[in-house]
């Protein structure tokens, strides 16, 4: 497999936003995690020949898919890389939302002010990081054995590598001792312009994507340190201390937890 010991250029990838590697960031007992090790991106589905080949280089032993069968029916399946196992860990109900959404995309103005203003948009998705981090535990420690065990370097993304990808990377970070305040600068960089996911919606019409518009969908579309750190506070609050979390909430032993060390970080 090949292994980048430092970062190697931010790749112009066509068909495919928010790709970065997790590596550099700085663990409490001096450490730093590994570049070429861990990887987080949008979903694959569109990815251009460039960006196959892209991926290729970096020696991927798997990718985690967060994302369930309503996304995949919607942007398609991942391409197919040659060699790299795809895992898909769903962390949402197909159902879940489903109108909702349908009424992002479709919805008129009168009919997003009374979905989304006067703070719904924003309580949702706050909502939404705290029940990823209480329901979905079997997801996570799924997660985290498999990275222990053999599936680096590895790739997680979701649709937009915003939220799904977002929370399970800052998991994943949490597990090897990387301060929080590096978690959330790394976390907030799906805000760049360059990496956000584009707002997609029935119509493009100027009156389909105004500014009022735009402003109501924004907190959805956004990566604010509030939801992560409402996912921090969840945490706390559950199980008392991040140590508990993963020992009872994760079943992530020392043992484990040391492998993730050893696979992830120098």
């Amino acid at each position: 497999m090949t292994q980048q010991a430092s970062p190697s250029a931010e790749p112009d990838l066509a068909g495919v936003r928010n790709f970065r590697d997790v590596g550099g960031l700085p663990t409490a007992d001096s450490r730093r995690t590994r570049y070429g090790r861990l990887f987080r991106s949008g979903h694959l589905a569109h990815a251009t020949e460039s960006d196959t080949a892209f991926f290729h280089s970096l020696g991927l032993h798997t990718i985690f898919d967060f994302r369930n069968a309503a996304d995949q029916e919607l942007e398609g399946p991942d391409v197919e890389l040659t060699g790299v196992r795809n895992v898909n860990i769903p962390l949402s109900d197909p159902a879940d939302g489903a109108e909702f959404w349908m009424m992002v995309r479709d919805g008129n103005l009168d009919q997003l002010r009374e979905i989304l203003d006067d703070g719904k948009a924003a309580a949702r998705m706050t909502a939404s990081y705290r029940r990823m981090i209480k329901d979905r535990t079997a997801e996570h420690s799924r997660v985290l054995h498999a990275l222990a065990e053999d599936s680096v370097p590895a790739l997680m993304h979701c649709a937009a590598g915003k939220d799904r990808a977002g929370l399970s990377i800052a998991v994943t970070l949490l597990a090897v001792g990387v301060e929080p305040d590096a978690i959330r600068a790394d976390y907030v960089k799906s805000n760049d312009p360059h990496r956000r996911y584009r707002v997609r919606r029935s119509s493009a019409s100027p009156e389909a994507m105004n500014g009022e518009v735009m402003r109501l969908l924004a907190p959805l579309f956004d990566a604010r340190a509030e939801y992560l750190d409402a996912a921090f506070a969840t945490i706390e609050e559950t199980w008392g201390t991040t140590d508990a979390y993963l020992e009872r909430g994760l079943r992530v032993t020392p043992g484990v937890r040391e492998a993730l060390r050893e696979r992830l970080t120098e």
